[in-house]
């Protein structure tokens, strides 16, 4: 697996990350095999994708656990990226329902990521949401402060505005901002996201670059997702959205076909593509997508595939909201 550099500080990681997420939360049941959740991480360490995403509130807490027991004696050779504040977590693992970014928040939480991980420090730390109600510098300050005691090595924001970006990146230099970004979802190349990291030097971390599951070509109808998945109650899942994402699904799948490759494949190729300061994390918890999806870095698309498939996929064409009202009024504060 080839390497990318994310930002300016120093911080290099594998081209392709895995986001463990779906590994034990959102994505089915709670209690599904943890056992080849294990097993897809080592595979993953094996094919050189050493840049894992987690987050306290995966579980809560238990995505994080997951991730420590797979890295236990392989820790050197692992980029840990987790996240806090996207909602604060009480004493007792429950989530509160609101986002919180203060200072002392965001220190007990890297404390309790620590001991769950089973490591001395995280390697690149995230504001996931940005709380309105505590000035970024502040949080950002803190976070600076956690850096320089050696906690946190590098430090990155989520779903934030751009203006949002800058004040956190002159509070303390960010290392990458994660957002969603695909073939689906392409929001950043018109809201300044994009343009602004770029300006500034940061890396960039798209997620769900395969469109929640409708790029892999593997999703035809509301029943094949597992019962219990968020998916289920997100806009683009429901009604004519679902059908229409389906289509604009098929449009890349008859690409992919041409070219002998996966829909996912394909799809990953195109972020691949976007510059070498993308680096994705298609989240999977089997062993034989992640073997299929990293084989997606070794595809070199020309530029007439690249025309196509922005004719297959232009901007705007996904049907539907990427979250619910709520979620939708915590992105790009």
């Amino acid at each position: 697996m080839q390497q990318r550099t994310l930002g300016t500080q120093g911080l290099t990681v594998s081209a392709q990350g895995l986001g463990c997420m779906g590994m034990s939360f959102a994505y089915g049941p709670a209690d599904q095999d943890q056992e080849e959740a294990v097993a897809t991480l080592h595979r993953a360490l094996d094919l050189g994708i050493t840049f894992l995403d987690t987050a306290d509130l995966y579980g809560p807490w238990t995505n994080e656990r997951l991730v420590g027991t797979a890295i236990r004696g392989r820790r050197d050779e692992v980029v840990i990226a987790t996240k806090f504040g996207a909602q604060e977590i009480d004493d007792d693992g429950n989530p509160t329902g609101r986002v919180n970014g203060s200072p002392e928040y965001l220190r007990k939480a890297l404390d309790g990521s620590l001991r769950r991980l089973g490591v001395d420090h995280v390697d690149l730390y995230y504001q996931h949401r940005v709380d309105p109600s505590v000035p970024v510098e502040e949080t950002f300050g803190a976070l600076g402060e956690l850096v320089r005691a050696g906690k946190v090595r590098y430090l990155g924001i989520s779903e934030a505005a751009p203006e949002t970006i800058r004040r956190a990146h002159a509070e303390h230099p960010l290392s990458a901002v994660q957002t969603e970004y695909s073939l689906f979802t392409r929001d950043v190349e018109e809201d300044g996201v994009l343009a602004t990291v770029r300006e500034l030097g940061i890396g960039f971390v798209p997620y769900s670059p395969l469109g929640r599951g409708f790029l892999s070509g593997t999703i035809r109808t509301p029943e094949d997702l597992p019962a219990g998945d968020w998916r289920r109650t997100n806009p683009r899942f429901q009604g004519e959205n679902f059908q229409r994402n389906v289509a604009l699904a098929d449009r890349v799948r008859e690409l992919a076909e041409a070219r002998g490759v996966t829909p996912g494949q394909l799809a990953l190729a195109w972020v691949l593509a976007q510059g070498d300061d993308m680096v994705p994390i298609p989240g999977t918890k089997r062993r034989r997508y992640l073997e299929e999806n990293a084989a997606a870095s070794d595809i070199v698309l020309t530029a007439d595939d690249l025309r196509e498939l922005d004719a297959a996929a232009p901007r705007g064409a996904a049907a539907g909201s990427r979250y619910d009202e709520t979620g939708m009024r915590a992105v790009r504060i």
